[in-house]
């Protein structure tokens, strides 16, 4: 009788759909499933998701990664852990007996806060949430979106204030569903996004909780990122009867899919936005988290030791989502992957810049308010020069950020890892090494946030043993060297693009 190889089953659930991988101890994937889900716009500046879209999500790719194992893998196959990463700081809310969703999940994309956030600015700092956070008081993180819930859905509120609503972020939600409702927990790098973490502490920060009006007792207990933190139910997740071991944010789950556990190793994920982070070890007080940078200083990684790893980190919104929505808004082009051909059919953008602020701008400049912009159209412009202007904007928003940890974090670049679906695209990496100066290393597994999760819960059943096991199985699908003579080179090309930002910004202040 042959013997089940042990595989790790890690779910991915991200802004626009679940991936469910099965990882085997040489860290290859051995079958994968995909579901998408649908994203709801009901008023300018809002992006919300369905919580049951997001479950049947799961169950959906879980089952088709599982049927993948019978197309040519004769070794059967015993799932020992479940690995989760998940988007970061879309809020959820769910009723703890029936699982029901309270309402729908506000997603990390929403701006409706903005107002809010400018508003309590002041107060924000009297509170000290930079120092406390790491982060910055923007739309983009969890607490003002749970501010505006209980300002404008008071009987959700009285619901979660009496107990019977939970409040969490995508992974605490899909681990109730996963348990029957047993658990309620999160892992420090997702706890750590909420604006009600505090960096010092390790814990819920009870002051700033009070900020925001969130009641305490209502958010998930705080867990390490690997080691047995739940078990799911086989009557409730598709016959499984695994250990949950591994969560955590899809951009720190990113880092350790990429190996990049020592410090100074960087990665860039080119999802539906793009987010560079750099690890930068474990002594916090080396960090200047009260000082606004642009950049967010994030946890990386917490051991079952309680031990912490840290990273900076540099947010842009909008990478891959402007080309979907050159796809869906435009239809330009049918589908994301014939983005490449389309812009390699013209040896420049025309002059043609393109600002892709479709829910604002992060770093570095941290504008809510700012909206897309095309400029330098003429008559002879064509769909071409905008394809190749948004590819260029994608490596421009990139290297924005890199420029930045370079001033401010005291960080060099020897390399970018690159991973995510949008670097698929050979001509995007090409781009991106010839604006940074640098080469750009992407990995044969663009889906490196799923791999990290299974790495986290690899490491948590005793698959593996220590994190320096894993740093020896990245492999590498092509390495993208500078040309240091392209146009995108130069200084004029940086100011042309700072200039077309800077017409971008506080553009919707109505």
């Amino acid at each position: 009788m042959t013997a089940e190889q042990p595989v790790i089953l890690a779910l991915d659930a991200g802004t626009t759909g679940v991936t469910a991988l099965l990882v085997n101890q040489r860290a290859e994937v051995i079958a994968r499933g995909y579901q998408e889900f649908a994203q709801h716009f009901d008023q300018p500046g809002w992006v919300e998701h369905e919580l049951a879209d997001i479950w049947s999500a799961t169950l959906a790719a879980t089952n088709q990664a599982i049927s993948g194992l019978g197309g040519g893998h004769t070794q059967p196959a015993r799932i020992v852990g479940i690995g989760i990463t998940n988007q970061r700081e879309t809020i959820c809310l769910w009723d703890r007996e029936t699982m029901g969703a309270a309402r729908r999940a506000i997603v990390w994309q929403d701006r409706r806060t903005a107002q809010w956030c400018a508003e309590h600015a002041a107060a924000a700092e009297q509170v000290q949430l930079r120092q406390r956070t790491g982060l910055r008081l923007d739309p983009y993180f969890s607490g003002s979106k749970l501010a505006w819930i209980r300002e404008h859905d008071q009987q959700t509120w009285t619901h979660i204030t009496q107990g019977r609503v939970a409040i969490g972020t995508v992974d605490s939600y899909l681990i109730a569903r996963m348990t029957r409702g047993l658990e309620h927990i999160t892992d420090a790098t997702n706890a750590s996004r909420t604006l009600l973490y505090d960096l010092q502490t390790a814990d819920w920060s009870a002051e700033l909780c009070n900020f925001f009006g969130v009641p305490m007792d209502a958010l998930p207990d705080i867990t390490p990122s690997y080691g047995l933190l739940a078990r799911s139910d086989p009557s409730a997740f598709c016959g499984i009867d695994a250990p949950i071991a591994g969560i955590a944010g899809d951009q720190q789950a990113a880092l350790i899919g990429q190996a990049a556990m020592r410090p100074g190793a960087a990665k860039c994920t080119y999802g539906t936005g793009s987010f560079l982070l750099v690890n930068v070890g474990s002594d916090l007080a080396a960090l200047d988290t009260g000082t606004d940078t642009g950049l967010l200083t994030t946890v990386a990684l917490q051991h079952p030791d309680g031990r912490r790893d840290f990273a900076l980190e540099g947010a842009v919104f909008v990478t891959g989502a402007a080309v979907q929505w050159l796809r869906d808004g435009l239809g330009i082009i049918e589908s994301a992957a014939q983005i490449e051909a389309l812009a390699r059919s013209v040896p420049d953008s025309g002059g043609v810049v393109f600002v892709p602020a479709l829910t604002g701008l992060g770093a570095p400049d941290w504008d809510p308010t700012a909206r897309g912009l095309v400029i330098g159209i003429e008559r002879g412009t064509t769909r071409a020069h905008l394809a190749r202007a948004t590819l260029e904007a994608i490596a421009f928003e990139v290297s924005d950020v890199v420029r930045l940890m370079e001033r401010q974090g005291n960080v060099r670049l020897a390399e970018l890892r690159a991973d995510g679906g949008a670097a698929a695209n050979d001509l995007l990496c090409q781009l991106q090494a010839d604006v940074l100066g640098v080469p750009v290393d992407r990995s044969a597994e663009l889906q490196t946030t799923g791999l990290g999760a299974a790495f986290l819960a690899g490491l948590g059943v005793g698959l593996w043993q220590s994190p320096d096991e894993l740093v020896h199985t990245r492999r590498s699908s092509g390495l993208f060297t500078p040309d240091h003579v392209s146009p995108l080179a130069s200084d004029h090309a940086q100011q042309r693009w700072r200039r077309a930002v800077n017409r971008a910004l506080n553009w919707a202040t109505d």
